[in-house]
């Protein structure tokens, strides 16, 4: 036990403090100038449920200063490659399904009608009966050349050798992933994969932007079945030839979504 956990163990009322400091405080960093105007909603709601006559401790706050949208607020990449790679994984019914990397969320959901295998460098701790965590990186992965069929990394690879998930520093980290992907990939096998696309850049350390036959290029080894799109303004295209995804700079986006599904 460290000896900051055994000060805490010693001392429960300043984790009690802390918590109660942590949740009053979040709003503002999340909205440092609109956060304000929440707190004073927050407190003429407060008031009002307690004229209805609900009873809320000023104590037990929980201060949510951010949910209240005219809109279900969602991020349209993530939303929409986990829509199109569920639904073509779900099709094509392999027995078992690889993930490297991707959403957890879509993760999870996939393991209800398949069994999946999922690994990352950073190891996930979720126990399902159709999903099974492995620790591995996108450089080596944990599989027998040629030995898996069916198998996503759903918006990753973009992220290979630039240190953001504690994962080595390596300019070329992606082509080397790429290649890993295919080499694990047995005759016949399906992949789906999805990465930004737009002007092609660097954007340490957060991830790349790829032109689209730098994409076609990694995957060069395959053929290419299918891609679906969301472009910059959050539209989504299920189906959509490759020389139609088109990015446009002016329209407030740093990049749009390329989602390409590849067999060998």
């Amino acid at each position: 036990m460290s000896k900051l956990t055994a000060f805490i163990k010693r001392h429960p009322a300043l984790l009690v403090g802390a918590r109660f400091a942590y949740r009053w405080l979040q709003p503002l960093y999340r909205q440092p100038v609109t956060g304000w105007a929440g707190y004073a909603r927050l407190f003429s709601d407060w008031r009002r449920y307690l004229a209805a006559g609900g009873k809320a401790r000023l104590a037990d706050f929980y201060p949510r200063l951010e949910d209240s949208t005219r809109e279900t607020p969602f991020d349209p990449q993530y939303f929409y490659q986990a829509v199109w790679a569920f639904s073509k994984i779900h099709q094509a019914a392999p027995a078992i399904h690889v993930d490297v990397g991707s959403d957890v969320k879509f993760v999870g959901m996939l393991s209800a009608v398949t069994m999946v295998e999922f690994v990352d460098i950073r190891p996930l701790p979720a126990q399902l009966e159709n999903l099974q965590c492995r620790a591995g990186s996108l450089l080596s992965l944990p599989y027998e050349t040629g030995s898996v069929h069916s198998l996503s990394s759903m918006h990753v690879l973009e992220h290979v050798g630039l240190g953001r998930y504690g994962d080595p520093i390596d300019p070329g980290g992606m082509k080397k992933a790429c290649a890993e992907l295919q080499r694990v990939l047995a005759p016949g096998g399906q992949i789906y994969v999805s990465v930004p696309v737009g002007r092609p850049r660097v954007q340490f350390n957060a991830h790349r932007v790829l032109a689209l036959a730098e994409v076609i290029g990694f995957f060069n080894g395959l053929t290419l079945v299918e891609t679906a799109f969301v472009d910059n303004h959050g539209r989504y295209h299920p189906s959509i030839r490759p020389e139609e995804m088109c990015f446009d700079e002016r329209g407030g986006s740093d990049y749009a979504l390329g989602c390409f599904h590849f067999v060998k």
